[in-house]
């Protein structure tokens, strides 16, 4: 009978993290997700959406007899990293596992490994690692093989092309592909247990000095977060976002906008998406975050990524972090979800929408990478020229939106909003070249003030006073908070504060920002999608940017300290949270969220 894994909550997830890939770590030790080599690789563990049987590797003091292992007494990361250290108290001693995922200067390009360091803290306690490796996203199960290397103990798991090493203590091996090894750790010592990855065709992986890799680890974290240049009163929470951001940018400059999928934005609905790829505005935004921290790397990078893979005549919202454009949309049925949540997907379709905001977040990071320090380019400048054509020709037609409906498209008001900042930035960094042609010039401020005076002719409901969800509509989207953020309309004018009002007032729920309402029954939901969804927590950021923007400083600074109060105990958030249950809900953890809550520290 299958055992579905112990009832811990989004929120109680750790996060490991490499740039190039990563993992989550539950409080009694258990890995239920991980993917390797790369954030879009099948995972190696699943059992985070489905049982046990579809993959775990736990690593704590020892149980039986079916007994649910303990989560851990104390948790926390080390200083400003993503090494994670958690500590159990027995009635024998205590002992604390030490997880991490070496950096990537003391890796580079090399085979990706999860490194799991047992430390004997008091006493002493019987430790059990129980290793559950799985292939085709928990389907299947791999070849499990055990030798030797060097005289020390080997475990191999290969499924096609990869292969899976365990360097740790001597696990059995039963019929149905659990491997255990139980062990006892004294008072002062050190068991490191190490899984590689490595293409099925490749050699034994030379055994890693654990604690040499651990040291480098720390010391990479730490110096990348002590150059953030923020270093006001919400430092802490900035430095733990910025990592986590940091983490899920990839060297070859694309930017993941979550390590997980079908992670359910409402508890058994249908509302699970796959988050591990690049989404053009996702990364635009998390670069324009890290940007404003002091971090020009990442920038550097993903400049570098766009000239490299976008076609703008053939844009697409959605890629994989190689550049790829094929996102096909597939279902895994034998996957049971995140508590009983289907379906379970890999893939997006959404990479075939159109999404018109995305020229605006693109433009407006490009202009901001170059006023923050890097040199100008001119293969970014052919780019923004050829993406500004590209708004030219279909500003004015219907789209998807900023929230990837799976409705019919609809003229959204945010969506006319970007484009305008795709031309407003675009002309501003053109302005600064001597070397442009005045007519060029001339022909982006009218295309400007073209879409400027459409949003604010057609985009207002004229008997409120406010700006609509889409043109025509009545509904309010909580996108239009960043109408003054993005420089469209000053703070002041009656247009904006009336909006953010009605958002506040309207567009709530337990004081929480709601993307838009999910609850327009007689004409059904404009995403297309049945069921409701829990507070976007990236939006309530937003009315705290705009709160301060109204100077109304009190409120902002009241619901910027709830929704910190809202992350997980070792600052991490997922994309959405329920107010009425209490509990995070979507992909986790969420970058949208981290860089707004980042953006929101900054001036709050």
């Amino acid at each position: 009978m299958l055992r579905a894994p112990s009832s811990f909550r989004i929120e109680d997830l750790a996060f490991l993290g490499n740039t190039r890939s990563a993992a989550l770590i539950r409080p009694d030790g258990t890995i239920n997700w991980a993917c390797l080599p790369a954030f879009d690789s099948p995972p190696v563990f699943t059992s985070l959406l489905g049982t046990e049987e579809h993959g775990l590797w736990r690593v704590g003091p020892a149980v039986y007899d079916g007994t649910p292992p303990p989560a851990a007494d104390r948790r926390e990361y080390v200083g400003d990293t993503l090494v994670l250290r958690q500590e159990w108290d027995t009635t024998t001693g205590t002992v604390a596992v030490t997880d991490f995922m070496p950096a990537p200067t003391t890796s580079g390009a090399a085979d990706p490994r999860i490194i799991r360091i047992v430390e004997g803290v008091s006493g002493v306690v019987r430790v059990a690692s129980v290793f559950r490796p799985r292939a085709d996203y928990g389907a299947s199960v791999p070849r499990i093989q055990r030798t030797n290397y060097g005289g020390a103990p080997l475990l191999s798991a290969t499924s096609d092309t990869d292969t899976f090493w365990l360097q740790s203590p001597q696990h059995t091996v039963n019929r149905d592909g659990i491997c255990r090894a139980d062990f006892a750790v004294h008072a002062g010592q050190r068991v490191a247990l190490t899984l590689t990855w490595k293409p099925a065709n490749r050699p034994v992986p030379i055994a890693p000095d654990a604690t040499a890799e651990l040291e480098a680890t720390v010391k990479f974290w730490d110096q990348w977060a002590a150059s953030c240049t923020y270093h006001g009163p919400n430092r802490s929470a900035v430095i733990r976002s910025a990592i986590t951001l940091k983490a899920m940018c990839h060297p070859n400059g694309g930017v993941v906008a979550a390590p997980t999928t079908s992670l359910p934005e409402r508890i058994g609905g249908e509302r699970n998406w796959d988050y591990r790829y690049v989404w053009l505005r996702d990364s635009a935004l998390t670069i324009a975050t890290l940007l404003r921290l002091g971090h020009l790397d990442e920038a550097r990078n993903w400049r570098t990524w766009l000239t490299d893979t976008l076609e703008p005549e053939r844009l697409q919202p959605i890629y994989r972090l190689n550049g790829d454009t094929n996102l096909d949309e597939q279902v895994l049925t034998h996957l049971p979800g995140y508590e009983g949540s289907q379906p379970v997907r890999t893939g997006n379709g959404a990479a075939d929408q159109l999404q018109l905001d995305v020229f605006g977040s693109l433009a407006d990071t490009l202009l901001l990478a170059e006023d923050s320090g890097l040199p100008p380019s001119s293969q970014i400048d052919g780019l923004l020229l050829a993406l500004v054509d590209q708004v030219a020709r279909r500003w004015r037609e219907p789209d998807e939106g900023i929230w990837e409906i799976r409705g019919p498209a609809q003229h959204f008001t945010y969506s006319k909003v970007m484009c305008w900042v795709a031309v407003d930035r675009t002309l501003r960094l053109l302005e600064q070249r001597p070397a442009t042609a005045p007519a060029v010039l001339t022909r982006l401020a009218h295309l400007r003030e073209e879409i400027h005076t459409d949003v604010c002719t057609r985009g207002v409901d004229a008997e409120r006073g406010v700006f609509t969800q889409y043109y025509g509509g009545w509904s309010l989207d909580a996108s239009l908070l960043l109408i003054p953020l993005v420089g469209f309309l000053p703070p002041d004018d009656k247009r904006v504060i009336r909006t953010i009002e009605a958002v506040q007032h309207d567009l709530t729920e337990h004081g929480l920002v709601l993307r838009y309402s999910t609850r327009e029954a007689a004409s059904g939901n404009v995403d297309g999608l049945c069921g409701q969804e829990g507070a976007f927590l990236a939006c309530s950021f937003w009315l705290v940017q705009s709160l301060v923007a109204l100077d109304r400083h009190a409120e902002a600074r009241d619901l910027f300290d709830r929704l910190l109060d809202l992350r997980s105990e070792l600052g991490l958030l997922a994309e959405e949270y329920d107010p009425r249950v209490r509990r995070q809900l979507g992909n986790y953890p969420q970058g949208f969220s981290h860089w707004a809550l980042a953006d929101a520290a900054v001036v709050a």
